[in-house]
C-alpha cells in the first residue's frame, strides 16, 4: 500500500508512545513513512523505538542528529494533557497539521480555542480501537484495520487539516466517520463510556463474594465484566472530561433500575410480570440494533457448540478444520466448564452452511453439542 499525500510528503511526529501512538508509528513505518516518536517517559519512548514505531527524538538529539520538521503531528497522550500538547505542537511546528486521538473531543477543542492557538491546522480525531493491554509493547501496526476512525472538525478547522486526518486513517486501514465534537462525545458516552461504568459497577459487587460462590460463574458474568479490568487512571480522565453526557445516560439507566426495583418489590401485583417482560424485550430490541461484523443491520446466524479438550492446539485444530470444510466463521465464543478439562466453542455461521458443518465436524470426530 502506498501512503497517501498527507503522510508521504513529510515526516510524522507522534507525541505519546503508548499503545495507540506506537501502533500508529508501526503502521506508518510499515508504509515507509519517516516517523519520530516522543514521550514524557524516556523508557516508553525508547521501547517505542526498539519495537520499530519510529526514531526516538531523545535518541536523535543525543546523537546530534537533525530531527526533521514534521508535516503532521499526532498527539497520542492521556486526555488530561492533550490540549496542552496540541497547543505546544501548533506553536512549535508552525506549518504542520496537528491532530489528537483522545476519546473526548469537545473539551479539548474548547481548551485549544481558549489558548488562542491556530485552529485552522488542528483537528480532533478518535480511532475506535484498542486492546486490553497497554503500553508500546502491546502495539500492533494493524490495530486500526477496518476499525472506525472518527474525525471531528471544529468550525475553524481548515480543509488541509481534515484531509490530513482522513488520509492518516485511510493509510492505517481504518474506516472514516465525520462527526461534530459534541455529537461524538454524546455518542461515545452511550456506546463506550456507559458500558465501562456498568461493567465496573457490576464487578465491584464481587469484591466480598466467597470464592466458592464465584466458582459457579458462567460466561454471562465474564462477558459483562470483561472491560472492568480497564485502567482506572485513564477512566478517571475520560469520565471527568465527558461527565455531562455520561450523567445524562446514567439518569436514564437509573429510571429503568427504579422501575425494575418497584416492580420486583411486588412481583405478584397486576401487570408486574408484563413489566418485567417489557424491560427484557426492550433490551432485546436494543441489542438487535448493534451492527454485525460487516456493518449495517445485524444478520441472523446459526450457531453450533463444539466440546474441545482443554489441551494445547485443540482450538487451532478446530478452526483449521472449519476452514478446510470451507465455512466462514461469522463469530466465535469460548467458555470453559469450571473444574472440567473441556472447553466449549460456540461458532456462528451462515444458516445455509450449518447442517453441513455439523455433519462434517462429527465425521472428523468432534463432539458437536446440539
Amino acid at each position: 500500500m502506498v501512503p497517501t499525500i498527507a503522510t508521504s510528503t513529510g515526516p510524522v511526529l507522534v507525541v505519546g508512545s503508548g499503545l495507540l501512538g506506537a501502533s500508529i508509528g508501526l503502521g506508518l513505518r510499515h508504509l515507509g513513512v519517516d516517523v519520530h516518536v516522543r514521550d514524557s517517559s524516556p523508557t516508553t519512548e525508547a521501547v517505542a523505538q526498539d519495537i520499530g514505531a519510529g526514531r526516538s527524538v531523545r535518541a536523535a538529539r543525543a546523537a546530534h542528529e537533525e530531527v526533521p520538521e514534521p508535516a503532521l503531528v499526532v498527539v497520542a497522550a492521556p486526555p488530561d494533557v492533550v490540549a496542552e500538547l496540541v497547543v505546544e505542537a501548533l506553536a512549535e511546528h508552525t506549518d504542520a497539521v496537528v491532530l489528537d486521538i483522545a476519546s473526548v473531543k469537545g473539551p479539548i477543542l474548547d481548551a485549544v480555542r481558549a489558548a488562542g492557538a491556530d485552529l485552522t491546522r488542528y483537528v480532533g480525531t478518535h480511532p475506535m480501537a484498542g486492546r486490553e493491554k497497554s503500553g508500546p509493547v502491546a502495539a500492533r501496526g494493524e490495530l486500526f484495520t477496518s476499525m472506525p476512525w472518527v474525525i471531528c472538525p471544529g468550525p475553524e478547522t481548515g480543509a488541509r487539516a481534515v484531509a490530513a486526518a482522513k488520509n492518516l486513517a485511510v493509510d492505517l486501514g481504518a474506516t472514516i466517520t465525520v462527526m461534530e465534537p459534541v455529537e461524538h462525545d454524546e455518542t461515545v458516552a452511550l456506546i463506550s463510556h456507559l458500558p465501562q461504568v456498568m461493567s465496573s459497577l457490576l464487578a465491584s459487587r464481587l469484591q466480598e463474594t466467597p470464592p466458592h460462590h464465584l466458582s459457579l460463574a458462567g460466561q454471562g458474568l465474564r462477558d459483562t465484566t470483561r472491560i472492568a479490568g480497564s485502567d482506572p487512571g485513564l477512566w478517571v480522565q475520560i469520565l471527568s472530561a465527558n461527565a455531562r453526557p455520561v450523567v445524562a445516560s446514567l439518569h436514564e439507566v437509573r429510571e429503568d433500575i427504579d422501575r425494575l426495583i418497584a416492580t420486583l418489590e411486588n412481583p405478584e401485583a397486576s401487570g408486574a410480570r408484563l413489566d418485567i417482560a417489557q424491560l427484557m424485550a426492550e433490551g432485546n430490541a436494543g441489542q438487535a440494533r448493534i451492527p454485525g461484523k460487516h456493518g449495517g443491520a445485524p444478520r441472523a446466524f446459526a450457531t453450533l457448540t463444539v466440546a474441545v479438550d482443554d489441551t494445547p492446539g485443540q482450538i487451532a485444530r478446530l478452526l483449521t478444520e472449519i476452514g478446510e470444510i470451507g465455512v466462514n466463521l461469522e463469530d466465535m465464543r469460548l467458555e470453559h466448564s469450571p473444574g472440567q478439562p473441556v472447553g466449549l466453542v460456540t461458532a456462528s455461521v451462515e444458516p445455509s452452511r450449518h447442517a453441513e458443518l455439523v455433519d462434517e465436524l462429527q465425521q472428523r470426530g468432534w463432539k458437536v453439542v446440539q
